[in-house]
């Protein structure tokens, strides 16, 4: 075995029992809101009861600090509605509610903000923004709208947006010819191969997730390689139909293989090909019926 196969097999078992592995996000559980838990009117009332205990957390839910991990509550709240359009959010409030300083509460809804999620104007305060607003492109919010009440949505629009862009990639990148790049390709390919065979659909994701952005990075667009996060969140949503190695499988195997063997050969034709029929390989979002979820630890921010 490649000492690159056994870096990334090695790190995904670490992460499956529970340990962190070199560079990686922590994450923790993530409870799904019931119908009788939405927020109906302009108070804190009804929301998950872990949500107002940010700054005391147990051990096993590792974050990256209170900053984050506001963020990503109130994001998630945001994106799953529970925090509706126009609705006031108070920095005192929050602070109190989350037990989190106004140095804290301030910088998350900057991010936010940012995000396109929450507006910040003179006389008027904080309001949370309309969906329109939203930065839907944005990592975070795809993370949130794939395990909120969007999720069917945000999948089906996801792989949508995959078809318009990897076919498409898959061409261009057999034009330049990178010997580096093909090698890392035809290596996560060999690692896909190992982990298959070793029953390890964890490095086989991640191997997967690091081909399609390798190779939308290396197509020579740089609009295009702006859009590479958009489908490495996609291929990083948990238990996602949009992955296309969902559920790993020699044939999925065999599609990457032949881009790999259609990119070294220059034949832009083929890749497009080969890359479409990998992506006619995905599961029907529409029949895929949600399961137990776990949420992606906050980013740096």
């Amino acid at each position: 075995m490649s000492t690159l196969a056994h870096t990334m097999m090695t790190t995904a078992r670490s992460a499956d029992s529970g340990l962190a592995g070199p560079g990686e996000l922590d994450r923790y559980p993530y409870a799904e809101p019931s119908a009788a838990g939405r927020v109906s009117a302009p108070s804190w009332e009804g929301a998950e009861s872990d949500l107002g205990r940010v700054g005391r957390r147990p051990a096993g839910s590792r974050g990256r600090g209170l900053h984050g991990q506001l963020v990503q509550q109130l994001g998630q709240m945001i994106v799953s509605g529970d925090l509706g359009a126009d609705r006031p959010l108070v920095p005192e409030e929050i602070g109190q509610r989350f037990e989190v300083s106004r140095t804290v509460v301030r910088e998350s809804l900057r991010v936010l903000e940012a995000k396109g999620l929450v507006s910040a104007r003179p006389n008027v305060g904080t309001r949370v923004r309309p969906v329109s607003d939203w930065n839907l492109l944005d990592p975070d919010i795809i993370e949130w709208r794939a395990f909120g009440p969007q999720r069917d949505d945000q999948r089906r629009e996801l792989s949508e947006l995959r078809w318009t862009i990897e076919p498409l990639a898959a061409r261009l990148a057999a034009g330049h010819g990178r010997e580096d790049v093909q090698q890392r390709l035809a290596d996560m390919v060999d690692i896909m191969g190992r982990s298959l065979d070793a029953g390890d659909a964890i490095t086989f994701s991640r191997a997967d997730a690091e081909f399609h952005s390798l190779l939308i990075q290396v197509a020579g667009n740089r609009m295009m390689e702006h859009l590479s996060g958009i489908v490495s969140a996609a291929l990083h949503v948990s238990g996602g139909p949009v992955t296309g190695c969902d559920r790993p499988t020699d044939s999925s195997l065999a599609h990457h293989g032949r881009i790999v063997d259609a990119l070294a050969s220059g034949d832009g034709a083929s890749a497009e090909g080969a890359m479409r029929q990998l992506l006619t390989a995905l599961p029907d979002v529409d029949r895929v019926v949600p399961g137990p979820r776990e949420v992606p630890a906050p980013r740096e921010h």
